[in-house]
């Protein structure tokens, strides 16, 4: 059978029972595996190998940076050679280096698979937006996206917990998760069909990255990228920095704090599996505009609450706000990608997040040496009121 999909034969069954669309998932999900399951291991790493805090750091900063670095070389690298021969060899990479951190002799060793691992998941984010790029379109593409974003919601609450039951066991038998990246490679290998892509055998990498780069100027992709940068910056710089802080002042404990965190991430899965259906209600435009404004509701709350249960209340509507509006700007930027650079252009895009994931912190610090923590919410809510008020020129209507 062809590896090879026509757009046009596509099939009308529910686009969650889509084998394309499950293993697109899939591969995302190894990238945040590499990460979020690893977190609960760090003290034990700490203790067997006698570190600072400072330097337990290091496990997950080896993994960071060559997915920073690599990302747009694997997004051009997927443009020039196809997604498969990019995907599939470092799968299988996260794999190997993943399991091998669990034979980690010392501290040294373990850092250099961990960066291997890193080298491995590089292409593991932007390459699957470009596939569902590829796959979808118009509001399919969108729906797509939230199944997508469901799945990684999930995941911030299911992977810590399958790290932290491995762990129990000795923090080595964590490592043993990267394994199913193998599996994911063979069933990609095996089952993924793509749509017919024009191959340039005159591909020339300086008219390449200049078409990116052309593409990136366009208004419409700066302005999204300007959302994507301020729902970062609320998420990190407001919610996850400092709610904590708050639950702490209140009396909450660690498995409280949580479970807090937890609540959001499930509504976050919740509501992005529920956007096929809102797009099919409301248009693209109209869904990050309440988005923002339930970010809005849920800043301008906090303050004021004095009951550990109520903080319930931020921690669901910034999960229900981040699962309207991080699919669909994703989708909107997928769309907006040209066909024939399209995993370049969405490597670069992607480092949107990182930028609103590094200064949202800066900036809640600085508000909240300001004004307290107090200040933070309230600087948050500012941001959500201008983001909304700007939204009817940063996205101009869809037809």
């Amino acid at each position: 059978m062809s590896n090879e999909l026509n757009p046009a034969s596509r099939s009308t069954k529910p686009i969650y029972q889509d084998a394309n669309l499950l293993i697109v998932v899939s591969v995302t999900l190894m990238e945040i595996l590499g990460t979020m399951s690893i977190n609960p291991v760090l003290p034990g790493i700490a203790r067997e190998f006698e570190l600072s805090l400072q330097q337990i750091g290091w496990v997950t900063t080896a993994f960071v940076v060559p997915i920073a670095i690599g990302g747009p070389i694997s997004g051009v690298l997927a443009d020039r050679f196809s997604r498969k021969p990019i995907l599939v060899p470092s799968l299988f990479l996260f794999a190997i280096a993943g399991v091998a951190c669990a034979f980690a002799p010392n501290f040294q060793t373990l850092l250099v698979w961990r960066f291997l691992q890193g080298v491995g998941a590089a292409s593991l984010e932007a390459i699957p937006l470009a596939l569902l790029g590829d796959l979808y379109t118009g509001k399919q593409l969108t729906a797509a996206m939230g199944f997508n974003a469901s799945a990684i919601g999930l995941s911030l609450a299911v992977y810590p917990l399958l790290g932290g039951g491995l762990a129990s066991m000795g923090w080595r038998n964590a490592f043993a998760l990267p394994l199913i990246a193998a599996f994911v490679g063979i069933w990609l290998l095996r089952s993924l069909r793509l749509p017919q892509q024009q191959r340039h055998a005159d591909f020339n990498l300086q008219v390449y990255l200049r078409s990116i780069w052309s593409s990136i100027r366009r208004g419409r992709v700066i302005k999204l990228l300007f959302i994507v940068v301020a729902l970062f910056i609320l998420l990190f710089g407001a919610y996850l920095t400092y709610i904590p802080s708050v639950a702490e002042s209140l009396g909450a404990s660690e498995i409280e704090i949580g479970i807090l965190l937890a609540s959001m991430a499930v509504f976050f899965a919740f509501t992005s599996s529920q956007l096929g259906l809102l797009t099919r209600l409301l248009s693209e435009l109209t869904l990050i505009k309440i988005a923002f404004s339930i970010y809005t509701l849920a800043l301008i709350v906090t303050p004021s609450i004095d009951r550990i249960w109520m903080l319930f209340i931020p921690s669901v509507l910034f999960g229900v706000a981040h699962g309207i509006v991080y699919p669909t700007t994703q989708a909107l930027l997928a769309e907006l990608s040209p066909n024939h650079n399209r995993a370049g252009f969405m490597a670069v895009v992607a480092i949107a997040i990182p930028l609103g994931q590094a200064i949202g912190p800066v900036l809640g610090g600085l508000a909240f040496s300001a004004w307290e923590i107090r200040g933070v919410f309230y600087a948050g809510m500012s941001l959500a009121i201008a983001t909304l008020v700007l939204l009817n020129y940063l996205i101009p209507r869809k037809s």
